[in-house]
């Protein structure tokens, strides 16, 4: 029996955007230095055809800015997952954007070891859990970041002309990106749940057969995807990949 909303127990950073269905719900996994704002039309776009969506708020941003940062991604996931009643909302299906996608799918083997039900993860321009520790690491000093993020695309530039935001954006990406560089995973981790692959096609950080790696952490079906634009095609197409996961 689901949970009526004001019986579940959720953290203030975990954003609810009530949808459609009565069953089931969709968490939504931010990007590197990306805030749950940022998530907040997709967020509706999903709940206007599905069930609930979540939007989960990393530390070291927005209403979670004292928070200290985890140490490892490993440890960020069993956080998030520790912050909701997420037992009570049936199937999930969960949703990451670069980075947050190999969050997300911590977060799924997190859930599946506590016996909670993960339909389907969808992975948005993200290079599979596996390849990560043989990548070149990130960077962490403050020019190189902004260089980084310059590079991804998916800011305003009028904001990363302001001294103010730069420095939260830092410290946000920074946070997760020392995480992510002590990230190692094996390729015999697997989640029973579906994977389903998405990118854009002109993406040069995250190509099609980078996406095609993700297939081997499945155990259940699997998926790609393409729609046209680079790393942050799901900005112009908010929309059309909320009907994608919806129709699954």
């Amino acid at each position: 029996m689901i949970k009526e909303q004001s019986q579940l127990t959720f953290a203030p950073w975990i954003k609810r955007t009530p949808g459609q269905s009565a069953t089931g719900a969709t968490v939504v996994f931010p990007h590197a230095g990306g805030a749950a704002a940022a998530y907040r039309g997709f967020a509706a776009a999903l709940a206007r055809g599905g069930a609930d969506a979540y939007v989960v708020q990393y530390p070291q941003r927005a209403d979670r800015l004292s928070h200290p940062a985890p140490d490892t991604v490993e440890q960020l996931a069993a956080d998030l997952f520790a912050a909701g009643d997420w037992a009570q909302l049936g199937p999930l299906t969960l949703f990451g954007h670069c980075m947050g996608a190999v969050i997300a799918f911590e977060f799924g083997r997190v859930a599946e070891r506590h016996g909670v039900e993960v339909g389907q993860l969808w992975v948005s321009a993200s290079q599979a859990p596996s390849t990560i520790a043989d990548s070149p690491r990130l960077p962490t000093a403050d020019a190189e970041v902004v260089a980084n993020m310059v590079d991804l695309g998916g800011t305003d530039p009028r904001l990363l002309a302001d001294e103010d935001f730069i420095e939260l954006l830092v410290r946000a990406v920074r946070a997760d990106y020392l995480a992510f560089n002590r990230y190692a995973c094996g390729a015999d981790a697997r989640l029973a749940a579906d994977i389903h692959t998405i990118g854009g096609r002109s993406d040069h950080r995250i190509s099609e057969d980078t996406l095609r790696r993700w297939e081997i952490h499945t155990a259940g079906a699997f998926t790609l995807s393409l729609f046209d634009g680079g790393h942050f095609y799901i900005n112009h197409h908010i929309d059309a990949v909320a009907e994608l996961v919806n129709a699954r």
